[in-house]
């Protein structure tokens, strides 16, 4: 029997719809008779909506359901995502057996009407909802009057969005709403006529569902009155009656929590909790957009808030404190924390009981005298901790006074004068020492040391940190002490040895200690000297204005084992030389060791050497200048002489090239000794016009080349001896010659007489040819010679 029901078709019998405007969904309801629901079917149901003004379906489901005895309707909901005021929409259904496959026909359609099938007075844009949850999509509609079309349908600010009209009803969709700077979207439509029921708008809220309530708890400061509070959450942009909404609700008595809430940077809600222990307490907060809770489940005397400590006071030694409170939870035992504060920053927390009088207190130690501190407190259940309370208002203590502590660090200058010497002394407030009083003076002390004298003394305010006293050649010894309204500090103690000894180690100081030079870092100027074996301590002295006077004397000390020392100073500059003595001490009596003397950092020199002479060959220059070499703004290493052609560049032998800022080349020669001021320049040419400049330089370099000396080296003398042997001597010799040319003919080129007018030839003619021949027969020879007998022959 089952097999053959199922392979029945059971048509749609019943089918009716309806729409829900608020929450914008179709409710359908159908029926398929009796004896499928007897039979206890399972049947599958496929389900068609559609629009009226649309040929296409809009959805399509299939829903699949057991039927059972009880006979009920079937239900389906169906969301849609257009206002169903927008226009009508019709359902139907079609079925089978869940095993089969035959369906049954299709039911009739059943159809809800839009509002575009009404009479309205004028266009109406829907949803009638106007909050919108940023980041959703919205379909909007406006629905004109019968005969009319919609004209215009726009949004303003303008948002890129997918509009569809027809000639009643337009549709715009928005995607991912944003909330942007204007706080709401404003929907405009207009009918095809210009009249003023031709027109509507509406105004839409982009919000957010409010966050969940975080850190949610409660806490109660008597056991009675209960405090809940929870984080206000981000904004939802939502204003007015569309702002979230806060309830409590109890969950064991089943009550809403009878509390306001006010909310500022933390929501809170105060209500009495009667004699109920244990409560479980829920926030709801709420806006249109949606909804959202927190629970908390807790024991009342678990979650004790104490109040703040009030009316407190303090009693104090010179070095403890004893502060007192009074506090309002009654009966209820505290643990109690106090806050100290030192002048430094430094934080002490002091840990106490609190009993069930009417006040606690707690005593802290270990404080410097004549000090502020500030302290506060706080307490917590010392049952079942849950947390502090409010810190009491702070409180500002200052310890009483007491005896000064530690030494002053003193140091004197010496100056010796007609008949005695002045002594300055000078004092600071070593790092160990403490005033620990209101009010502090100095006392300086100063007595012989060889006969016991009456000692003499001076005080000074405590706005003086160096005083000036005048004693004899004697050797003298030299307190200084601190003192405020309980008593003294313990003395410095100096001692100034005999005039004799003085001049003994200044005699010392000129023929033996040379000044050194010292290297400046960027952090300051590094000293270093040889450590004795004698000396207890070390000091070094130095001006921190060394121009002026006075010039603002510092000194530092070091213990036996050091041999070295960065000196820094807020006032050292570059370009400034600073002189430094390093001084050993034994048993108070310093004695003068080393002298230093550096710069932070070395400049160029603020002005050039004068060249006072030039010596001039005609190859050759010789330069003599002047220059200073103390005073300056670096130590001055050496000289660079420069030196060029006027018209080109140089190549001088044994120089190097200096290239100019403006391509010109110069030679360049370097002087090393600083005491060497002359230097001469060779392989000039003669006749020639020369630029010329003599530079210090120091380890900062020199000052740019700007102004030149020229000068012009003269003609070759030893050229001109040449010219007048090769072109004026010769010269005179020919106009003597030419004025004696007789003379110098017949002395240096006699006439020679022609053989033709010679006695010699005066014999008779013979001729051979076109020549003379002298006969031997015709002369008488005077001397005869005859070479050997072959030759004669010949």
């Amino acid at each position: 029997l089952f097999g053959f029901l199922e392979s029945i078709v059971f048509p749609v019998t019943y089918l009716n719809i309806s729409k829900d405007l608020a929450l914008q969904r179709l409710l359908v309801e159908w029926d398929v008779g009796k004896i499928a629901h007897d039979a206890e079917l399972a049947m599958s149901f496929e389900i068609q909506v559609r629009r009226t003004d649309e040929n296409t379906t809009v959805w399509i489901e299939f829903h699949n359901v057991t039927l059972d005895k009880s006979g009920k309707p079937l239900h389906w909901i169906w969301h849609s995502d257009l206002p169903l005021e927008c226009m009508s929409h019709s359902v139907r259904i079609r079925s089978k057996a869940e095993a089969s496959k035959i369906w049954s026909q299709w039911s009739l359609w059943e159809t809800v009407l839009g509002l575009d099938t009404s009479n309205n007075s004028g266009p109406q844009i829907f949803p009638s909802e106007k909050i919108v949850e940023e980041g959703s999509d919205i379909a909007l509609c406006c629905i004109g009057r019968k005969g009319q079309i919609i004209k215009e349908f726009f949004i303003v600010p303008a948002i890129k969005v997918f509009s569809h009209t027809n000639s009643q009803v337009g549709l715009l969709t928005l995607k991912n709403v944003a909330h942007q700077e204007v706080p709401h979207i404003t929907v405009y439509c207009q009918e095809s006529c210009n009249e003023e029921q031709c027109y509507d708008h509406a105004v839409f809220f982009v919000g957010k569902p409010p966050d969940t309530p975080n850190d949610f708890s409660c806490q109660t400061q008597d056991m009675r009155l209960v405090t809940c509070t929870w984080s206000r959450g981000g904004d939802t942009y939502l204003y007015g009656r569309h702002s979230p909404k806060y309830t409590l609700f109890e969950e064991f008595s089943q009550k809403v929590v009878p509390c306001t809430v006010s909310c500022s940077e933390q929501c809170s809600c105060s209500w009495d909790a009667g004699q109920q222990r244990i409560c479980n307490i829920t926030v709801t907060v709420e806006n249109p957009l949606g909804k959202k809770a927190a629970t908390d489940v807790f024991d009342i005397t678990h979650r004790i808030y104490p109040a703040a400590p009030f009316q407190m006071w303090e009693e104090c030694t010179d070095t403890e404190i004893t502060l007192y409170w009074k506090h309002r939870n009654k009966g209820i035992e505290l643990f109690c924390q106090t806050e100290v504060v030192h002048p430094d920053g430094k934080v002490e927390l002091h840990n106490s009981s609190d009993t069930h009088l009417d006040y606690a207190s707690t005593t802290m130690g270990g404080l410097q005298p004549y000090t502020e501190y500030t302290a506060r407190v706080h307490c917590g259940a010392a049952k079942h901790f849950w947390r502090w309370s409010e810190w009491s208002e702070a409180r500002t203590i200052r310890t009483k006074e007491a005896t000064p502590s530690g030494k002053l660090d003193i140091w004197r200058e010496i100056t010796p004068v007609l008949g005695g010497r002045n002594v300055t002394l000078f004092w600071k407030q070593a790092p160990s020492f403490r005033a620990n009083g209101r009010s502090i003076s100095y006392e300086v002390t100063w007595e012989k040391v060889e006969d016991g004298s009456k000692p003499e003394s001076i005080s000074c305010s405590s706005v003086c940190n160096s005083t000036r006293i005048s004693i004899d050649n004697h050797s003298y010894i030299i307190s200084i002490m601190a003192k405020n309204n309980v008593n003294y500090s313990l003395p410095s103690v100096l001692i100034i040895p005999r005039a004799t000894e003085v001049l003994f180690y200044s005699f010392l100081d000129t023929k033996e200690l040379k000044e050194e030079q010292v290297n400046g870092t960027d952090n300051g100027i590094f000293i270093s000297w040889e450590p004795g074996h004698i000396y207890d301590s070390y000091i070094i002295d130095w001006c921190n204005f060394p121009m002026l006077q006075p010039c603002d004397l510092q000194w530092k000390r070091f213990g036996p084992n050091t041999s070295s020392a960065l000196i820094n100073s807020a006032a050292f500059v570059p370009g400034v030389r600073y002189n430094f003595h390093i001084y050993g001490s034994v048993a108070n009596r310093p004695s003068l060791l080393e002298k230093k003397t550096g710069y932070l950092r070395e400049l160029p020199p603020l002005s050039d050497p004068t060249v006072e002479k030039v010596e001039l060959t005609f190859n050759a220059v010789t330069l003599f200048w002047d220059y200073q070499l103390t005073n300056k703004s670096g130590f001055v290493k050496g000289y660079h002489v420069y030196m060029s052609p006027i018209q080109e560049n140089c190549s001088l032998k044994g120089s190097k090239k200096h290239v100019l800022p403006d391509g010109s080349v110069l030679c360049k020669y370097t002087i090393k000794n600083p005491e060497e001021k002359r230097f001469t320049v060779k392989h000039l040419l003669p006749n020639t016009k020369y630029k010329l400049v003599v530079k210090a330089y120091t380890g900062g370099g020199e000052t740019p080349i700007v102004n030149f000396r020229y000068i012009d080296t003269p003609f070759n003398s030893n050229m001109l001896y040449l010219l007048v042997l090769l072109v004026i001597v010769p010269s005179l010799v020919a106009a003597i010659c030419r004025w004696k040319m007789k003379w110098v003919k017949e002395c240096c080129c006699p006439v020679i007489p022609s053989p033709n007018k010679s006695k010699a030839l005066s014999f008779k003619e013979f001729k051979m040819g076109s020549e003379k021949v002298l006969k031997i027969s015709d002369c008488i020879p005077d001397v005869l010679a005859v070479d050997n007998k072959a030759v004669a022959q010949k």
